[in-house]
């Protein structure tokens, strides 16, 4: 383990040496491929200098374990210096496991009401606004490509472009089914109704992953309209798009621009078959070597949320926490990272398979 940290250490040495040349800079993709490879390596290069210290520490503390002064000082340090060592033992292990390569994507999110009519849809939206919340939080980018809503502002449908730093490491373990337990405002007689919604992430496509031939795709345009039939648009700028050899159909009505709803469903729509591709090459795989933390089941049930004790339970992972209204507003990150060191250990239990 320490000499691939080692070379992995050296190599983010060699790779930072090559930022100081200029003709990097005039090489846009070559310099964002290169920062790109920093960020992943500077982790695990900061792991082993802090190890090498440590180690040191430790050392310098074992050779004074003798002296007759400083022997009681250098056991604290001793000790403290082999926690240390341990720590980051366990730490360089997870930082060596496989990355799943679409964990640096930008993210394709689609929100769906679910079971419970009106109030489902109600919920939805309460998602909508969750991950909108989320996303400005981490600074990442949050585009509605589509979006239909109820008369009372719920939404049945929509799907969003999110584009950040390894945006898609994040939010992999949202898809599913999200339940939740509310008495509606519509309910005279306080009785606790169960709505659901389901969430798909999917990583978006990039260029080299889908070669789509223009022939398989019939575009169709259409004017935009929100709830209640109020035309957003009174010119036919929205577009559908229908992949004639799948039957999958997207479509991008948010923007007043024909092309540029074209390009961003074009970019969903990409998205939606790649991940279509990912799925049948999962499936062919064992299912013992499967994680079942953050596997993308849409019909999965991961997560209720219940009002009246205030409460978010992730039936995956067995995590309560009675902070219902700031995970509504966005603050997901304790939810997540139990969630991203859940799957850590399933993948450090395999042997490192996912």
């Amino acid at each position: 383990m320490l000499d691939k940290l080692r070379e992995l250490a050296q190599k983010y040495d060699l790779r930072s040496e090559e930022l100081t040349d200029p003709a990097v800079y005039g090489n846009p993709d070559k310099l964002r491929a290169l920062n790109q490879e920093l960020r992943e390596l500077e982790p695990l290069a900061e792991a082993y200098h802090q190890y090498e210290e440590a180690s040191a520490a430790r050392e310098s503390a074992r050779s004074l374990l003798g002296d007759p002064e400083m022997g009681e000082l250098a056991k604290e340090e001793f000790a403290e210096a082999q926690r240390r060592l341990e720590e980051l033992e366990d730490r360089m292990r997870i930082l060596l496991l496989p990355r799943d390569p679409n964990d640096r994507r930008n993210v394709v999110m689609e929100i769906r009401a679910g079971v419970g009519g009106e109030e489902g849809a109600l919920f939805a939206a309460a998602l909508l606004r969750m991950y909108t919340m989320y996303a400005q939080s981490k600074g990442w980018g949050l585009d509605i490509v589509s979006l239909s809503e109820t008369e009372l502002g719920g939404v049945k449908e929509c799907s969003l472009l999110v584009e950040g730093t390894d945006v898609f490491s994040r939010l992999k373990f949202e898809s599913g089914v999200h339940r939740v337990q509310r008495v509606p405002e519509t309910e005279s007689g306080g009785r606790i109704h169960t709505s659901a919604a389901t969430v798909a992430v999917l990583p978006e496509a990039e260029e080299v992953d889908m070669e789509l031939n223009p022939a398989d795709i019939e575009m169709q345009v259409f004017r935009s309209s929100g709830a209640g039939g109020q035309h957003v648009n009174k010119t036919s700028s929205a577009v559908r798009l229908i992949h004639k050899p799948t039957g999958t159909v997207v479509e991008c009505q948010q923007e007043r621009s024909q092309f540029q709803n074209r390009d961003k469903a074009m970019r969903i729509l990409a998205s939606k078959l790649y991940e279509e591709e990912r799925q049948r090459r999962e499936a062919a795989e064992a299912a013992e070597r499967k994680s079942q933390v953050g596997s993308g089941d849409r019909s999965q049930r991961i997560r209720t949320y219940n009002f009246p004790q205030g409460r978010v339970t992730d039936h995956r992972i067995g995590l309560t926490l009675y902070k219902l209204n700031a995970i509504l507003d966005g603050d997901l990150d304790e939810l997540i990272d139990a969630l991203v060191t859940a799957s850590q250990a399933e993948k450090l239990k395999n042997g490192g398979e996912a």
